[in-house]
């Protein structure tokens, strides 16, 4: 019997074998050798409402008893239409259309296809081009990798898809020394855009709060309002990647409600919308977009499994138990207690850099030297290192080296928005003792 390859292709050859999971409940999983294991980032900060809810089970095999899948262009069906108006309403008064599809790169996908087509229709067809930041993640498609700020992939893949311009992240940690950075990152977006020439710019889109390629990293509230104000002077749509952040993740159901002067006018979501159920994403669009769209024969755009009833049955039970059990107002509470923990921490820890984030979407940024914030070289893989003592010791955690260190490394402490203050201080402690394993490693 040949032994499974899976570690071996993401990973490569001669690495270790990864735990191999026999069941979950809530906070916590267990190996097939009965270990346990705290998820401190909700698997890939997907697992939002915890392990093992029976109520999203009995929803699951509710649907899966009556029917799994229809064609979405012929058919539709209650769950469908359903979870689609409660995404439409959680994102609120702007936001009327939901185009579900199976994950975050579809959801990233559909809105730069929808920005395109409407822009055509519109008799707008000289904008093409969506700005994006560096350093920035918005998924593994071709599209998405194509606005991704990232220059390994760049490297990598840039002869097979056409690289969209980039303009600088407001990072909050290793500022340069540029007065009012944030102002001035949001400024080189106007720059961006005249350089480009303004009728051929489609869109801007962001991570209102950062996901891996940036490490939680929220900006000041002037950014927001100030990129939002750059888009309309120059009819940039403007759209927020929340695949990570969306979906109650950061204390409300889009992290754009934390800064209501700066609506986007698309958003994709994913991620916490099924919290890895099942595979869904969404697209979330106002109806001055889609009717001009529909008006003019319709979205060119779909997917087999868009929409399908299984899946939607799904989310809707997910989103249930988001609004249900109160786990956005959870979020919020857990999260400013998480962090004043994880700063303590900080505080002892010769290692720990920066602890930043918002809600229960954080990361933790590891350093060599805290007074000059030199990360490790990358022979240490210093992160992965840490990852790896981690989960010896029975937490979880998803760290990232981002391109290849050129912007740092972090873990992302990001558990399960049903976390509990007792659940936390596990947490920490497990952290505590990771830390004090790494730390002797490293002296």
């Amino acid at each position: 019997q040949k032994e499974s390859s899976g570690g071996a292709f993401y990973a490569g050859r001669g690495v270790t074998k990864t735990p191999t999971i026999s069941h979950a409940k809530g906070i916590f999983f267990w190996d097939t050798d009965g270990k346990r294991y705290l998820d401190g980032s909700s698997g890939a900060v997907a697992a939002n409402i915890g392990h093992g809810n029976e109520r999203v089970r009995d929803a699951m095999i509710e649907q899966a008893k009556r029917f799994s899948y229809v064609v979405r262009t012929a058919f539709t069906s209650e769950a469908t239409e359903t979870l689609s108006r409660m995404i439409a309403e959680l994102a609120g008064p702007g936001f009327d259309q939901t185009f579900l599809v199976s994950g975050g790169s579809e959801a990233i996908e559909a809105t730069l296809k929808l920005a395109r087509q409407y822009a055509v229709v519109t008799g707008q067809p000289k904008r093409s081009k969506i700005l994006a930041r560096m350093p920035g993640y918005h998924g593994s498609t071709l599209g998405a990798a194509a606005i991704t700020g990232d220059p390994d992939r760049d490297q990598m893949f840039g002869p097979i898809m056409r690289i969209m311009p980039k303009i600088p992240a407001p990072l909050s940690y290793r500022i340069p020394e540029v007065h009012s950075y944030a102002d001035h990152c949001a400024d080189e977006l106007e720059r961006q855009i005249l350089a480009e020439g303004e009728d051929t710019v489609l869109a801007f889109i962001m991570e209102p709060v950062g996901g891996v390629a940036t490490g939680a990293l929220v900006a000041p509230n002037s950014y927001y309002s100030k990129v939002r104000k750059i888009c309309d002077r120059y009819g940039v749509l403007l759209i927020f990647d929340e695949v990570m952040c969306g979906a109650g993740r950061t204390g409300t159901f889009l992290a754009a409600h934390h800064w209501p002067d700066a609506l986007p006018d698309l958003v994709a979501c994913a991620k916490g919308l099924s919290a890895g159920y099942t595979p869904l994403g969404a697209m979330i669009a106002p109806n001055w977009i889609v009717d001009k769209v529909v008006e003019s024969g319709g979205f060119l755009h779909g997917h087999t499994y868009s929409g399908n009833p299984l899946s939607s049955a799904i989310g809707v039970a997910v989103l249930r138990e988001l609004v249900n059990q109160n786990l956005m107002e959870n979020a919020q509470r857990m999260g400013v207690i998480l962090r004043q923990k994880l700063n303590a921490l900080k505080d002892r820890s010769t290692t720990i850099g920066d602890v930043r984030g918002m809600g229960l979407l954080n990361a933790v940024e590891i350093v060599e030297d805290k007074a000059t914030k030199a990360i490790f070289p990358a022979s240490r893989q210093a992160s992965y290192r840490v990852a790896e003592i981690a989960r010896d010791l029975g937490l979880h955690i998803y760290s990232r080296r981002a391109a290849s260190g050129k912007f740092g490394e972090w873990f992302m402490a990001a558990p399960p928005l049903t976390i509990t203050e007792p659940e936390i201080d596990l947490f920490m402690e497990l952290l505590k003792e990771t830390f004090n394993i790494f730390e002797r490693e490293v002296r």
